[in-house]
């Protein structure tokens, strides 16, 4: 009986143990601050230190700039794609600006909410004469007004060149953006937005330009 008992005892204990160290049912919860000796040369004294988790450095003014100006870039983009169904000849460059067109509405969405999570550094940002509007002359690879135009009234292979043209130019346009915040900033998910940018226009800047060659 006395076995049984103990036996009892150690399960409940075990249990507990284990709730303890995962969590519960939320996970486990962060380790606290604590005070550590940090050893110092022989003959000075310790130094204390605080040890533990810290918060998260706040997005950067660059960092709101980006996602700002690169809404309006991504608009741009939206609106040659849109182009493309009824002027495209090359089944090929209807495929990719539905691609560009899919990709770029995602990545529009992600960034209005990261600005709308945001409040205070984009208010921080706007203040600092960082924030606020943007015209086309601020954002790298805008097509001008004029070859917009040119753009609506071509169709067939002269609208495939010329669309192929100026949306490498956009592209290489985003990527000098994304160089300009790329490791400068703080905040995790707009590095990753940029990293995201980089590398799908990047590859579709090579695809582009194999189909003008080709």
């Amino acid at each position: 009986m006395r076995q049984r008992i103990l036996v009892a005892c150690a399960v409940v204990l075990l249990a507990a143990g284990a709730v303890a160290f995962f969590g519960g049912e939320d996970g486990p919860e962060p380790a606290p601050k604590r005070t550590v000796l940090v050893p110092d040369r022989p003959g000075d004294p310790n130094e204390t230190r605080v040890a533990g988790p810290s918060e998260a450095a706040p997005p950067t003014a660059a960092e709101v700039r980006f996602v700002q100006m690169m809404i309006p870039h991504h608009a741009q983009a939206l609106e040659m794609s849109g182009l493309a169904p009824s002027r495209a000849s090359d089944e090929r460059v209807r495929s990719l600006a539905s691609r560009i067109e899919a990709a770029q509405k995602v990545e529009i969405d992600a960034m209005r909410s990261w600005l709308d999570e945001n409040p205070e550094a984009v208010l921080k940002a706007h203040g600092d004469g960082h924030g606020g509007r943007h015209t086309a002359g601020d954002m790298a690879g805008m097509a001008t007004p004029r070859q917009l135009e040119r753009l609506r009234g071509s169709t067939g292979a002269a609208f495939d060149e010329l669309f192929l043209q100026l949306m490498i130019t956009h592209h290489q346009g985003a990527i000098t953006m994304v160089d300009d915040v790329l490791d400068k900033g703080t905040d995790v998910t707009v590095q990753e937005m940029a990293r995201d940018v980089q590398s799908t226009q990047a590859a579709e800047i090579e695809r582009m330009r194999g189909l003008l060659d080709g």
